[in-house]
This record gives structure tokens, sequence and C-alpha cells, in this order.
């Protein structure tokens, strides 16, 4: 281990040729390689968590289970509703989607209790999630029967349109957060290295080590079926460690460079730089894939590909710097050799001294590290309570999984969603009651399943009021229903709706399906309140601890369980919370394994545990502080949802340790190779922070940047995961690494390094000769 990035460097700078060459050979196969594959996307029951879960897979063995369905609404542009135009309106659109094929069946239209709506429901072939896909077809002719009836108002809306929008908007975030973030990478790596080559090779090494990695993404997929959001995940870590592992390799060559005065030749300068850089980005590598491999312990689709995206994305930006970035070194820097006797000769005759190095700290990192120097108790204390006191709002953490009544207004059918439940309020959320039983049970469990029903229509969370049931009635009776139920109506091409594969109207009556084989049964029972409010939980609540047990649940040898909008998210949150003790119990393990492996110190092990919390609490508290409030919605532009998305915590936990790794690595790194040179504890401390202060800074900025890009973007879930590993690393990087972690090592001395022995004197090597030798240059 300790020996390997020197011989992967010293291969590649005798071959840089072909290093480069094999190195973008080995990215376009890994594209070429899963474009070939494409990606094997989850499905519908990979999703499936908790008793909603065993609801839904009971469904589907019966063949009930819930299918896509889209809203057309028929509404006048002004005044009222002319009920024979939105009626000819209503048949266009109807004749329109039968003749779709990824319709399955069309519903009679039914008025809106105001009777200024008419709606027309279209339920969609295949599962839920491939609706986000069928539904083009559905949108292009609902705008096609718009412009033929322009003084009507026609327009759609539903769960595939609503996904299908959400898709786009996250396309076009993505696509600006790059606008945002590669700029200021740019001039921050302008401004570290003051060359355009050498910003320029950060960035390149980067963004192909995304490639490559969104390859055997797709790749991997074939494994671990892919949730939609690894890609994103890429993109956002693959920038930022990317950038970061490339940037500490490149600094500490600058370092060589300038240290051997041009004695040293650029292959001698890059096995010096992956002695002591490249050791630390294996094990900060190592560090980050161990902790988020600990996501996998979730047992989650979706935490499951996001770990997929993070460990396959850092271990190419690994692999890129121990690669190909020691043989673009070499030829930069023999580059750089030839014309510098030319730069000499002209700075001479213009009378120029030549350029004196660069202080590795500044007067700002000086300034920052003066109060652990000076008086590191003081400066503990202080610094640990900061950090705790952002910690406390996190103690108020309410978790909720974000459903589509969350998602941002400024997808045209977020807009058209809430017109429909304004009208239609019935349609906010739907409980679904599955059973299970014997064929012979079967008439008993539909009799007990009604009666479950009378009981919800008499319960205020579930009933609508008297006036709303009346109208609806009307409604429907109006729109005749014996043709709606003839085999000869366009409205229901497949004939009558039978028991076994029933398709109501927008509104009805709660009605009991039952499967051919009289084993399973549903009941679907409507709310008229979103998913996320209080009514709607609370709703469920009753029906599972109420309900249920009064009615069905009475009946021996019957399954029963609940599923629907509002029973998904409450038990993924459930499922998330009773993980989250051994995630983290995993994690804290891991960090402390991997510190104490890193530099065979127990006291390092702890305190890099300590230090990671305190980083991740005071960001989660911040997270809390700013998200679950409405003081800041205005200031960053969100809607408050009054609590923080459910995957949020243990997503940022699990990365936030990876990435404090990072710099604790670098760091404790530079620390101790300044012991190995003779240096007192204390001098070795003052030593590395001055060195590793600005590369750790500059890393910073670039991850900063990257990830508050993020809070620009409008999904609420991707707003809250960017402020909070922004404030993470920002926090970490200068709290954390010049305030607490300095004071503790020079308040402990020696004994930090427990049971480590304190190491002889260590004598670098001067010549090109000896500069191989890991050996000798430790």
């Amino acid at each position: 281990m300790r020996h390997l990035p020197v011989r992967m460097a010293r291969w590649s700078a005798r071959h840089a040729g072909r290093a480069i060459a094999g190195w973008f050979a080995f990215v376009v196969l890994c594209l070429v390689a899963g474009i070939a594959l494409g990606t094997n996307e989850a499905t519908t029951k990979d999703f499936w968590v908790g008793e909603a879960g065993r609801a839904e897979a009971t469904a589907t063995e019966g063949g009930l289970e819930r299918s896509p369905t889209e809203r057309i609404m028929i509404r006048a542009r002004s005044g009222e509703l002319d009920m024979a135009a939105a009626g000819a309106a209503a048949q266009d659109v109807t004749e329109r989607m039968r003749d779709l094929p990824e319709v399955e069946s069309v519903a009679a239209p039914v008025r809106s209790k105001d009777g200024e709506v008419l709606l027309v429901s279209v339920v969609l072939n295949g599962p839920e999630l491939k609706g986000k896909k069928n539904v083009v077809p559905l949108l292009e002719q609902t705008a096609a029967v718009g412009a033929d009836h322009p003084h009507l108002v026609v327009e759609e809306t539903g769960s595939p349109a609503i996904s299908k929008g959400v898709n786009d908007q996250r396309d076009e975030d993505l696509a600006l957060s790059e606008r945002i973030s590669l700029p200021v990478t740019v001039v921050t790596l302008l401004i570290v290295f003051g060359s355009v080559i050498m910003a320029g090779v950060p960035l390149l090494l980067a963004l192909s080590s995304i490639a490559a990695a969104i390859g055997l993404s797709m790749v991997a997929s074939h494994v671990m079926p892919d949730a939609g959001v690894g890609t994103n995940l890429i993109l956002l870590i693959g920038l930022a460690v990317g950038v970061d592992y490339t940037l500490f390799y490149l600094k500490r060559e600058r370092e060589e460079r300038a240290r051997a005065g041009g004695r040293l030749g650029p292959e001698a300068l890059v096995e010096l730089a992956a002695a002591t850089a490249g050791r630390a980005i294996v094990i900060s590598g190592l560090a980050v894939i161990v902790s988020t491999a600990t996501l996998y312990l979730a047992t989650d689709v979706i935490f499951s590909s996001l770990a997929t995206g993070t460990i396959l994305v850092v271990a190419v930006a690994v692999a890129s710097s121990l690669t190909v970035l020691p043989a673009l070194l070499v030829v930069i820097g023999r580059r750089a050799d030839r014309l510098a006797p030319r730069r000499a000769a002209r700075r001479a005759r213009r009378g120029k001294p030549a350029r004196a190095g660069k202080p590795e700290t500044g007067r700002m990192f000086g300034a920052l590290l003066r109060p652990a120097r000076t008086r590191p108790a003081l400066t503990l204390c202080l610094s640990v309570l900061v950090m705790l006191g952002l910690t406390v709002p996190a103690l108020g953490l309410k978790l909720i999984d974000p459903g589509k009544d969350t998602f941002s207004r400024d997808i045209p059918a977020m807009r058209v969603y809430d017109r429909l439940t304004e009208s239609f309020p019935e349609l906010f959320v739907t409980h679904e009651v599955v059973t299970r039983s014997t064929p012979e049970q079967a008439a008993q469990v539909k009799r007990a399943l009604e009666d479950l029903g009378r009981r919800a229509q008499a319960d205020p969370l579930f009933a609508r009021a008297p006036k709303e049931a009346e109208s609806a009635k009307d409604a429907q009776d109006a729109t005749d229903a014996k043709d709606a139920t003839s085999p000869g109506n366009p409205t229901n091409p497949k004939g009558p709706q039978s028991p076994t594969n029933p398709r109501s109207p927008a509104i009805s009556e709660p009605t009991v399906r039952t499967s051919a084989d009289g084993r399973i049964s549903v009941l679907e029972l409507s709310v008229p309140h979103p998913a996320p409010s209080a009514e709607a939980i609370e709703s469920l609540t009753r029906l599972r601890q109420d309900h249920i047990p009064a009615t069905v649940g009475r009946l021996s040898g019957v399954e029963t369980a609940v599923s629907g909008d509002v029973a998904r998210g409450r038990d993924y949150v459930s499922h998330e919370s009773d993980k989250l003790p051994l995630v983290l119990g995993f994690l804290l393990l891991m960090t402390f394994l991997m510190t104490v492996w890193a530099f065979r110190s127990v006291v390092l092990g702890a305190i890099g545990v300590v230090l990671n919390l305190l980083s991740a609490g005071a960001s989660l508290g911040l997270l809390v502080l700013v998200f679950q409030g409405t003081w800041a919605e205005g200031l960053l532009a969100f809607d408050s949802l009054g609590a923080i998305a459910s995957r949020v915590p243990l997503f940022l936990v699990v990365i936030l340790f990876g990435l404090s790794m990072d710099y604790q690595v670098f760091v404790v790194s530079r620390i101790q190779e300044a012991r190995q040179n003779g240096m007192s504890a204390r001098e070795a401390v003052l030593e590395g922070i001055n060195r590793s202060a600005k590369v750790v800074t500059s890393a910073a900025i670039v991850m900063v940047t990257v990830f508050g890009a993020f809070v620009a973007l409008h999904l609420t879930e991707m707003k809250q995961m960017g402020f909070c590993l922004a404030v993470a690393v920002l926090l970490d990087a200068v709290v954390i690494r010049l305030m607490v972690l300095p004071s503790v090592l020079l308040l402990l001395g020696e004994r930090a390094w427990w049971p480590a022995r304190r190491p002889g004197r260590t004598v670098r090597a001067q010549e090109p000769a000896a500069a191989g030798s890991p050996a000798e240059v430790g």
C-alpha cells in the first residue's frame, strides 16, 4: 500500500504517452460499455418498503396494482363553462386517447361540484414508473385538443406528467449548476496555480473521471438497479473530489519542484509527490468508499444507487490521480524545463530578479491559525461550543417523504394539479386497503371492506361534504351511465367493467375490487387533504389503528395492509429511521478503523470520529434552522416543508464523514511527515497545518462552489442537500481543520500518536537517483 502509488507514478512517468492514451481509452471503453448495455432501471417493486410495500406486492400478485393515471381538465377560458362545447372537447380527448397504444382505458367525463370543470381520466398501460416515458403522446394530444377548441382551456396533469416535469426540471437545474460551479472552479484553480495549463489539469481529470464513472454505473445497474439518482450524484461528487485529489497531488509536486531548485527531473519530482500526496489520496479515497458503502445497510434502492454512483466516481478519481496525472505532470514538467532557460534570459534582459517562492501560509491563514497556536485550550473550548451551539437545532429535526404536493410550481403539470385538487379535492390522497384470504372467505372479506368504507365515509377526515357528494352524483348521472358501460361505447373500448378489472371514474363511493381467484381484495378510500398534511397523516393512523381492527381486522386468517400516497411516505420514513442506528454505528466504526489503519494511532482515530460528528451535527443543525422554518424562504427561493426530506440526513451524514476524512487524512499526513523528519510534536503540528492550510482551503472553495450551486435548484430536496454539504465543507475546512484539530493536537503533544512510537528522523533524498526510493522519501 505504501509503495503502490510510487510504483504506479514511476511507470506512468517513464511511459507518459502510453499512460495518457491508456487513460482516455479506458474512459471511452467505460462509456461504450455503458451505452451498449444500457441502464437497468429500478422497477416499482424495488421501491416497496414496509407495510405499504407488502400491500403493493399483494395487490400486484392479484393483478390489482395501481396503474398510472392522467387527468385532462376542460374549463372555460373566461366566464361560465359551456357544457356543449366542453362535451365536444371531452369527446375529442376520448377519441384521441383511445387510439394511443400507451392508453389502457378512458373513463366517462365527470363534472366538478361547481360545474366549472369537466374531467376525463385516462389510465395508461404498464407499471407506474413507466408512466413518465409513456405520457409524452398523451400530452401532445391534449395540446392538440386545446388548439382545436380555442375557447376552452384543455390541460393535463397526473403522476406521469408530474414525474416527467420533475425530470425535465432536474436536467435544467443540473445544467444551471454546471454553469455556476465550473467558472468558479476554473477561477479558483487559476488563483492557486497562476497557470492556465495547470488549472486545466484538475478540471480535465475530474470531467474524464465523471464520464468513466457514468459508463461504469450503467454497467453496475445490471447488478444493482438504478433508481434514477446515481448520475446526479456522480456529477456532484465527481467534480468535487476529482478536483480535490488532483489539487493535492499538483500542490505537492510543485512544492518538491521548488525545494529541488532544478536539481531533480520531472520523473523524480512525480515520484516524490506520489510517496506523500499519492498515499494520502489513496487513503482518502478508501475512506470515502468505505463510508459510503454503509448506505447499502439501509436496504433501500435509492441509497444503494447513491452509494454505487459515489463509490464508482471516487474510485475512478483516485485511479486518475495515480495513473494519468503523473504522466501529465511529466509532460508539463519537461516542457517547463525546456522553456525555463528562455524565461530566465528574458527576465535577466529586463532586469527582473528571479521569482521568489510564495509562502505556504498567507496573512489570512496566519490569522486563523494564531488562536490555536497561542491559546489552544481557549480556542478548543470556544470552537467546540460554537459547533455544539450550531448542532442544537438538529434536536428538533422532523422528517418527511416529499411527495408530488411538494414539487415546484414552476412545473406546468403542478400548476394544473393545484387546479385539479381545488375542483376535485378527493383526488388529493388515496388509501388502498389490501387483503389476502382464502377464496372461501371472499364474500366475508368484501362485506367487511364495505363496512370499512362506510365507517371511513362517516369519519370527518375521509368523508366529502354532503353537497359535494350530491353534486358529484348528479354530474355522474348526467354522463349517461348506460352508454359508458356498453361494449360499443368509445370511452370504454374494452367493454363493461368487471370486478377483476374495474376502472372507476374520478369520483366514486368506496368500492371493493377482487382478484379473479377471490384471494385478494382492494378497497380505495379518498382523503380530501394533501399528502404531507397533518390531516392526511392522521387519516392513515386512524385507518390502521381504529377502522381496520374494527372491521376486516376481526376476520381470522385474513392478512391486511395499507398502501397509498401517505402510507408510502410514512413507511419510508419509518424504514429509514429504523436503519439509521445500524448505518451510523458501522459508519463510526469504519471511520475509527480507517484512521487507526492510516496513522497507527488509536487517539487519532477517536479524534477523527469526534470531529466528524461535530462537523455533521453542526451542518444538520443549520439545515434544520434554515429549511424547517419559513424565515429563509425568500432568501433561498423555496417553500418550506416544515420538515427535512427523509433521505437527506442519512445520506448527508455518510457523505460528510467521507469528505471530512479527505481533509483529515491530508492534514494529518503533513503533520506525520513533519514528525518523521525530526520535528517536535508542536513543531510538526504547526508545520503540517501551515503547509496544508492553503491547499485545503482551495479544495474547500471548489467543493463549496459545487455543492452551493445546488441551492439554486428548484427541488427542495436538492436544495437541502447542496446547502448542507456546502456548509459542512466550509465548517470542516475552517473551524475543524484550522482551529479545533490543531488545538487538540497541540494540547495532546506526543500522546496524540499513541500507541505508535516516536519515529527516527528521516533524511530526504536530494539526488535524482535516490528520489524513487519510497523508504527514503517517506
